[in-house]
């Protein structure tokens, strides 16, 4: 981390709020489902496609749970409505897996129940290692009871990932590097065993049949993704690579043009402030990047 990233986390407290929504701008969609649906559009229109998440993963009560899968089944509906390409990526946390982990379940069935008659796709997010073993078991359990348009998360950086993986044959996986710092004993911390992880995690979900979601802004990553796509003579509908709001567009826009499947994705909601400072504060590079480039883009006038 550079001295300019620890500065910026740093002083994050005292950044008043209107400039934090300034920093965010680019990365989160908004506060409401209308500014979600005008980013997704905008993004169809440029050949990608999306995956939203409503932000709110500090609940506390049970009814602010279920107000989040009423949300996500207002999206759903919307995106129906207006023809769009998008999906929808919810975390367990947000629809109450810290209260009880069955009302998280329930919650996420009723967005199931709202994403199916439309072929859409729910991707369970994957949070801190505190929840890993509940977000596997939950979708094991959605896997057996009949739900084929769901799927989990991997992140690269936890030691465990790869058996996680060969135990996921057939499923859809997003494969990520992960933002959480976990304790050393369960988390790689230097960058080339992380990266190490990642390419042996997705040849593990692609040799088990898995669809690969290869979320990474990481251009050697994004090589050697490619390098095990052509390996194995996978079509361009058998895998997709993803990426965050905002980062590396450059980076997305070659993968389209090269013919790659890209999906973005979309966060939006109340929570945004929250969100913003959580994010940036997990991930400093991404503080001084997002910093770095508003700077730019305000000196530019962009």
């Amino acid at each position: 981390m550079s001295l300019f990233d620890r500065a910026i986390v740093r002083a994050l407290p005292v950044v008043p709020r209107p400039l934090v929504q300034r920093l965010s701008s680019r990365y989160i969609a908004g506060s409401q489902l209308s500014d979600a649906r005008s980013v997704v559009a905008r993004l169809n229109a440029e050949g990608k496609t999306a995956t939203v998440d409503v932000l709110g993963e500090e609940i506390t009560q049970p009814s602010e749970a279920e107000a989040i899968a009423d949300e996500y089944v207002a999206a759903l509906e919307a995106f129906e409505r207006d023809g769009l390409d998008a999906n929808v990526s919810v975390k367990p946390t947000a629809l109450g897996l810290k209260l009880d982990y069955e009302l998280c379940k329930r919650n996420v069935e009723q967005v199931i129940a709202a994403a199916e008659p439309t072929n859409r796709f729910v991707r369970i997010d994957m949070e801190d290692s505190s929840t890993t073993d509940d977000t596997l078991r939950l979708f094991r359990e959605l896997r057996e009871e009949g739900h084929a348009r769901v799927g989990p998360v991997l992140q690269a950086s936890l030691k465990r990932t790869v058996a996680d993986a060969e135990a996921l044959a057939g499923a859809s996986v997003r494969i990520c590097k992960g933002i959480y710092v976990e304790p050393e004993s369960i988390q790689f911390r230097d960058d080339d065993d992380v990266r190490t992880s990642f390419v042996r995690s997705l040849a593990t979900v692609l040799d088990g049949g898995c669809y690969a979601g290869i979320a990474t802004h990481d251009e050697w990553l994004v090589e050697q993704a490619l390098e095990l796509v052509r390996e194995r003579s996978l079509a361009p509908e058998q895998y997709e690579f993803q990426m965050l709001l905002g980062v590396r567009p450059e980076l997305g826009d070659r993968l389209v043009a090269e013919g790659h499947r890209l999906r973005i994705y979309v966060p939006y909601g109340r929570q945004w402030y929250e969100y913003s400072l959580r994010r940036l504060k997990e991930n400093p590079k991404i503080a001084g990047y997002v910093a770095a480039d508003t700077l730019g883009r305000l000196v530019s006038g962009r």
